[in-house]
């Protein structure tokens, strides 16, 4: 089963005669979704949120849309956007049925328009993720006190890992990001803002732990250029959602087919690809302590 991607921009990534190495993809560049005909099936739309980079997003969820295109017999289109406030507005709108979050991204979603949890990728057994703060291997520096003066990089507004927590850090120290960072920016991707300390751009960074980990061991050469200085309490892992105003029968057969996939020679080959053990249903109380440190920062 195919999967359609969405983004015009992704042109790089789909011809068959372009190498992986030189593809191109720019989120700024957005494009209406397209309609679609009465007389054609109904493409199944998935927002895949930036918590990896948009080619990484590719490889890693190719397997997954099309095993969600199988079971639902319908065609899959990937629809992603530069930030996680943007895949928000998908869901809130009704342009996409289904998105995988990050998990402000979801508290934030559950508090303007109730954004409805559909179940959670199980990972290393567990349904938990941590924020690592990382910096070159090189570099001196044993705790986020250390990093005073530097550059930082931040993974995109609303993270908790790559923003919310590295921030609350700061602001323990009776300090302002402003204050104690020479300079921040933000990555809009996790694996991003770990290339970007391993190259120097940043003195530190602070990343989603799961996808730490599924980058090196993608990229070795990462575990040599990197290291961890510190890591954050547990926080619930970023889960699959559904508008409120998705329709029952379809979110009951998205959660079906999810809930199932490790049952599946095909399942559970996407789900390897993915980084994943399986999907189980979560209950909204694995995000209060998201919900506390983002009241906390922001307050």
């Amino acid at each position: 089963m195919r999967y359609l991607l969405l983004l015009s921009a992704f042109f790089l990534l789909v011809g068959c005669a372009a190498p992986p190495a030189t593809a191109s993809v720019n989120l700024s560049d957005l494009q209406p979704l397209p309609g679609v005909s009465a007389t054609a099936v109904k493409p199944l739309r998935v927002a895949v949120a930036a918590i990896i980079s948009p080619k990484g997003t590719v490889d890693s969820y190719g397997p997954l849309l099309d095993y969600l295109g199988a079971a639902l017999d319908r065609p899959v289109e990937l629809v992603q956007r530069r930030t996680y406030g943007e895949v928000n507005d998908l869901v809130q709108s009704g342009e996409v049925d289904v998105a995988f979050v990050c998990t402000s991204a979801y508290i934030v979603g559950e508090r303007e328009f109730e954004m409805q949890l559909l179940a959670a990728p199980q990972v290393m057994g567990g349904t938990v993720y941590h924020s690592l703060l990382i910096v070159p291997a090189d570099s001196p520096a044993q705790g986020m006190a250390d990093l005073r003066g530097g550059v930082f990089a931040f993974t995109d507004p609303i993270s908790t890992s790559g923003r919310n927590y590295p921030i609350w850090l700061v602001q323990q120290m009776g300090e302002t990001v402003a204050s104690f960072f020479s300079r921040t920016f933000y990555t809009y991707s996790h694996d991003d803002a770990i290339r970007a300390v391993a190259n120097h751009v940043a003195d530190g960074a602070a990343v989603d732990s799961l996808v730490y980990a599924f980058a090196l061991e993608r990229e070795p050469d990462l575990a040599q250029k990197t290291r961890v200085i510190h890591q954050s309490p547990a926080f619930g892992i970023p889960p699959v959602v559904v508008s409120p105003e998705a329709r029952p029968q379809l979110v009951a057969d998205l959660q079906a087919a999810l809930l199932q996939m490790n049952e599946t020679a095909a399942g559970q080959a996407a789900l390897q690809t993915a980084g994943m053990d399986g999907f189980v249903l979560i209950e909204d109380a694995a995000y209060e302590s998201v919900r506390e440190l983002e009241t906390a920062v922001n307050r």
